[in-house]
C-alpha cells in the first residue's frame, strides 16, 4: 500500500514552518526565506529550475532527491497554492511556478472552494477538493497507482494529517535560523502518542534533517 510522506519540509530553530503576513511577495511568510536554503543549493533544486549543471551533492541533495522518489501524487493546501483568499475571483491564477511545475503528476489542492481542474505543461493536474482531508488522500491513493503520496504542506495541512493519524513518515530539515513567531509545525502535537519514533538523525553545514516513522 502506498504511504504518505512529508518529505523536505523545512523548519525554523524554534520549529515555525512559515513566518507571518503570506503574501505574492513573501509566500513563505516575514522572515521566512532562510529555511530553504539547504535545497536550493542542492542538484534537484536546480534541476527543477532548468539548469542541469548546478547545484551541490552530499546528504542535502540526497534528502531533496529522495523526495521525489516513488511519488504519484500531492496533496497541498491552499495556501500552497497561491495567495488568492476565498472563492476563486477567475482562473487567471496557476500557482507559483510557471506553465510546467514541478510535480508532474496529479496534484490535490485542499480548498472551500470549488475550481475545475487544471492540467499545466509535463504532466501536472490540480484538482481542487472541497470535501476534506481524507477524500483527498483517497483521489490521491488512486491517482498514485501504488506509489506514494506526498504531503507538500503548508503547515496547517501537514497539522492535520499528523492529527488524524494519516502520516506514515516525515522529513523535517531543521534550518539554522529563529523566527519568533509564525505556524509553529508540532506545537501541541504528542508525535509518541502517534506512534512516531526517529529513525534518520544527520547533521549538515546547512540544516539538521530528522527522519520520524511511524510504527
Amino acid at each position: 500500500m502506498s504511504r504518505v510522506r512529508v518529505q523536505s519540509f523545512s523548519i525554523s530553530l524554534d520549529g515555525y514552518g512559515a513566518g507571518p503576513n503570506q503574501s505574492l511577495q513573501n509566500p513563505m511568510g516575514e522572515g521566512a526565506g532562510g529555511l530553504h536554503q539547504w535545497f536550493r543549493g542542492t542538484r534537484t533544486f536546480q534541476r527543477m529550475m532548468g539548469d542541469e549543471t548546478k547545484g551541490t551533492g552530499g546528504p542535502d541533495e540526497d534528502f531533496a532527491a529522495r523526495g521525489f522518489a516513488n511519488v504519484g501524487a500531492w496533496i497541498l493546501g491552499r495556501n500552497m497554492f497561491g495567495p488568492v483568499r476565498g472563492p476563486w475571483p477567475d482562473d487567471e491564477w496557476k500557482g507559483w511556478w510557471g506553465d510546467e511545475p514541478p510535480y508532474h503528476c496529479d496534484v490535490f489542492v485542499l480548498t472551500h472552494h470549488a475550481r475545475a481542474p487544471l492540467a499545466m505543461q509535463g504532466g501536472t493536474t490540480f484538482h481542487f477538493v472541497t470535501d476534506g482531508i481524507e477524500a483527498a488522500l483517497d483521489r490521491a491513493r488512486r491517482a498514485a497507482g501504488g506509489k506514494d503520496v506526498r504531503l507538500g504542506g503548508g503547515v496547517s495541512t501537514i497539522r492535520q494529517y499528523l492529527q488524524a493519524g494519516l502520516v506514515d513518515e516525515m522529513h523535517l530539515a531543521i534550518s539554522p535560523v529563529l523566527l519568533g513567531t509564525g505556524e509553529a509545525l508540532l506545537a501541541g502535537i504528542d508525535l509518541p502518542a502517534l506512534g512516531f519514533r526517529c529513525t534518520e538523525h544527520v547533521p549538515t553545514a546547512a540544516a539538521t534533517h530528522v527522519v520520524l516513522s511511524r510504527t
